[in-house]
């Protein structure tokens, strides 16, 4: 996803040289065509394999972890709002206060950060406990989304783009990892329709307030996500042992969804593997439409 990201960033800096937003929205759109038509294929089951049943999450979740469950479910809904509402404005207000060669470059350096994250997050996760791993990943954010809001000034904006970039891919990651830990049926599809949703409504929430610019929205993002992070604190109070393990004792939930095996639809198979790349550049064309709130000449950008 962070190449993804990275991609789409020098393809609309590239396109928007020659042409406007409407431009760079078809480009983007085109390339995720082309990346969704590559990576269909991937990870796609065949033959007798296709047969094979999906691993069973084990038994019924224990006492206290559908408490547990349910404050990460919170906790996802919130990151999703907050993470939508920094994605776009955090663009927006760079090219709005920013140097002209950062507010062209500011995604870039999300997607170039969001590389190594995952793996770096899942090499933390073998030594710190997820819900503290978690916990942090998500007040860094908090502060990345803030820092620009309360700063205006470019080493600002590459701190912002720095902790944003590093940590959404590794709380996507351990959110949904820590999920199924849990044990709770269909948890996986459960965060993820929860993320959607926050996703949805976190431009509804802040749309009164962009009159006045990006500030406000940006701070509003920030505190999103900080209740996130105070939704998770409870998630491990809730039941303190249900979270307790580390990817070292318990390495597959930690790591299924990346490396699918099953393939097998309605679980964390071979589907999400082909679309990292086109799903990156499609949220790209996303900012590039909610960007149209600010204006032509921010969207030009």
């Amino acid at each position: 996803m962070g190449a993804g990201i990275a991609l789409s960033g020098g393809l609309v800096a590239l396109v928007g040289s020659v042409g406007d937003w409407r431009v760079a929205s078809l480009a983007a759109a085109g390339l995720t065509a082309l990346l969704l038509a590559l990576g269909w294929p991937v990870g796609q089951p065949t033959g007798a394999r296709s047969r094979t049943p999906a691993p069973s999450s084990g038994a019924a979740p224990a006492a206290g972890h559908g408490r547990s469950f349910v404050a990460l479910a919170i906790s996802y809904f919130l990151e999703g709002a907050g993470y939508i509402i920094a994605g776009p404005f955090l663009v927006a207000a760079v090219t709005a206060t920013g140097p002209a060669w950062l507010s062209g470059s500011v995604w870039t350096i999300v997607g170039v950060a969001a590389l190594p994250s995952c793996a770096g997050w899942l090499w933390l996760s073998g030594y710190v406990s997820r819900p503290m791993l978690l916990t942090g990943a998500l007040l860094l954010q908090a502060a990345g989304i803030a820092v620009p809001a309360v700063f205006s000034t470019a080493p600002a904006a590459l701190i912002a783009a720095v902790l944003f970039g590093g940590t959404f891919v590794g709380v996507t990651t351990l959110s949904l990892a820590t999920g199924r830990h849990l044990g709770v049926p269909r948890a996986v599809a459960i965060l993820t329709a929860g993320y959607g949703v926050g996703q949805v409504l976190g431009p509804v929430v802040i749309a009164p307030t962009l009159d006045g610019g990006y500030h406000l929205a940006l701070l509003v993002g920030a505190g999103l996500v900080l209740l996130a992070a105070l939704g998770l604190r409870f998630c491990a109070s809730a039941s303190p042992t249900a979270l307790r393990l580390t990817a070292t004792t318990d390495h597959h939930a930690a790591a299924s969804h990346l490396s699918p095996q099953s393939g097998e639809p309605g679980t964390d198979g071979g589907w999400a593997r082909p679309l990292c790349l086109s799903d990156a550049v499609s949220v790209r064309v996303v900012l590039l439409l909610a960007s149209q709130t600010a204006g032509p000449s921010v969207a030009d950008r």
